[in-house]
């Protein structure tokens, strides 16, 4: 068996499922290219239909790939400036260190991180430290796989209270057309996706959780339909009756509409029903 997935991946068909190809509420802007010397440059604007505000960002991002060397700059509309260096399979095989830092100069705050990750075939480890005066939190996933089989833990423990913090176990099954994921969260909530690949058109996906907290029950279909190599059809319903429909276009390479709704089936006569749409440009 190849390298498992990572924690936040595990599940990640179905999610992708009931994620991508909506944007409820908002007008989106992504722009994209990458310079002759291998520098990427990413440019993201939103725009919220409800309040008016407008939050956008501009990454910029180098790699060294003879080196696994890689330098990323993010800075958005909050003023809020973060810097990622990664190394990747330098110190030795499968190892991944990454140094990850924020600073906002109107407020004075910086956090940061250092972030370790170690995948082989049947594990994928990862650590990560917060910098903290106080006491630094520490996090920690772990997913080990053997013959499509995958089972998983995510920890958080916080050294300056001495305490768990978060306590999440996973177990799943994947092949190249099924993904079977269940997970359970804190002890409290628990969650399930199928994803099946039916042909190359068709993916469809359902999604279910219980949390015994509130004893509130959460049901969803999803699917993805191709209709041809440059428009796609994303739907999804849930057990709230809320309905969403994205329609997604390639206008020509490079450019790629989203036309997305989301109906609230319980008052239909009411409004609050929302719009989305969505620009991605790539040169």
């Amino acid at each position: 068996m190849a390298v498992p997935s990572s924690y936040s991946d595990l599940g990640k068909a179905a999610r992708d499922i009931f994620g991508k190809g909506f944007g409820f509420g908002f007008v989106k802007l992504d722009a994209k290219t990458t310079t002759s010397n291998n520098v990427g440059f990413t440019v993201s604007s939103a725009s919220n239909n409800d309040t008016g505000k407008v939050d956008a960002s501009l990454e910029t991002k180098y790699s060294w790939k003879e080196y696994g060397l890689s330098f990323k700059e993010k800075w958005n509309t909050d003023n809020t400036l973060a810097t990622e260096v990664t190394i990747e399979d330098q110190i030795a095989q499968g190892v991944k260190l990454t140094l990850d830092t924020s600073f906002s100069p109107q407020t004075g705050k910086k956090s940061g991180q250092i972030k370790t990750a170690y995948k082989r075939d049947f594990i994928n480890i990862t650590t990560d430290v917060d910098f903290d005066f106080a006491g630094p939190t520490v996090h920690s996933t772990g997913v080990v796989g053997y013959e499509g089989w995958l089972a998983g833990f995510q920890v958080s423990f916080d050294t300056a209270e001495s305490k768990l913090k978060k306590s999440n176990f996973a177990l799943g099954y994947k092949t190249a057309d099924f993904q079977l994921h269940t997970a359970v969260n804190e002890g409290s909530d628990f969650s399930g996706s199928i994803y099946q690949k039916v042909n190359d058109s068709l993916q469809t996906a359902i999604n279910v959780g219980w949390a015994s907290t509130t004893n509130q029950t959460r049901f969803a279909l999803g699917a993805k339909y191709v209709l041809d190599s440059e428009a796609s059809l994303n739907a999804k319903v849930s057990n709230t009756s809320q309905v969403g429909i994205g329609y997604t276009q390639t206008l020509r390479p490079g450019m790629k509409i989203t036309l997305s709704t989301l109906i609230d089936g319980k008052s239909l006569n009411q409004g609050g029903h929302k719009l989305g749409l969505g620009l991605d440009l790539e040169a």
